[in-house]
């Protein structure tokens, strides 16, 4: 009578169970492990020449650094948040992501320089924030000043945003460098966006940046201005101040498409 051999171990499916010593590429081990850490395990994502720059007022790309970066920072995919708020006691930073609860997330301060950050790994772009600052008694919400995107007044918080257009005009750029502009005539036009020609037929609304740019320019022209100069275009709540009350200096508005 012959021996029956032992039969492989199968799953449900049929197929062979993994062997205990197989594993996934190093690159996922690594990422899975960045993320299980929490956000004061990371380094601050702004240097020593970053709070030295922007200390001499002399930072010329700090929108880079403060306010809220999607980005890849010691292995994990993450946010990155810093804040200028010298006179706070605290700062926490939340949103959906923490239920809006300032315990779960506070930031750090660097140093002297009045900059708080954090990095939180996990979070992606879309995450709606603001930060919590408690300043003597005080404690209250604010957005963020260095925001790349806002909701839609009459809404305040902040948007996690990670621009993705390129700028195709280096040509006119360089060729920019070779005119002499002091000996070319100049006469500028200025706009106020949200006025300057509406759609009555669909409930009388503003015209959105891409409806707006032929229009505008070919009416420039026409007309024999040079430049065009718009009444501030960033994110602000309150639409008659023509966006002089701005609440976003790096967010443009988002009412205009």
């Amino acid at each position: 009578m012959s021996e029956k051999k032992p039969q492989k171990k199968t799953s449900r499916k049929g197929a062979k169970a993994p062997s205990k010593t197989t594993t996934g590429p190093a690159r996922k081990r690594v990422n899975r492990a960045a993320v299980t850490r929490a956000p004061h395990d990371f380094s601050p994502t702004l240097g020593d020449l970053d709070l030295y720059l922007f200390g001499e007022g002399k930072h010329e790309r700090i929108y880079e650094k403060l306010g809220a970066h999607a980005l890849t920072h010691e292995g994990a995919r993450g946010v990155a948040f810093a804040v200028w708020a010298p006179n706070a006691k605290s700062v926490s930073v939340v949103g959906n992501f923490n239920e809006w609860n300032g315990t779960k997330h506070p930031m750090h301060q660097l140093g002297s320089s009045g900059v708080w950050e954090i990095f939180i790994p996990g979070l992606r772009e879309g995450e709606l924030y603001k930060y919590e600052i408690k300043s003597g008694r005080r404690k209250f919400l604010k957005a963020d000043p260095y925001a790349l995107m806002m909701e839609v007044p009459p809404k305040t918080s902040s948007i996690v945003f990670k621009p993705k257009y390129k700028f195709r005009d280096r040509a006119w750029l360089t060729q920019r460098k070779k005119r002499q502009a002091w000996r070319e005539p100049l006469s500028i036009y200025e706009v106020h966006f949200g006025s300057w020609r509406r759609i009555t037929e669909d409930g009388n609304r503003p015209l959105t940046y891409r409806e707006m740019a032929p229009q505008l320019a070919d009416y420039a022209v026409k007309n024999g201005f040079t430049h065009v100069e718009f009444l501030p275009l960033k994110e602000h709540p309150y639409g008659p101040s023509w966006g002089y009350q701005v609440s976003a200096y790096f967010a443009p508005s988002l009412n205009l498409g």
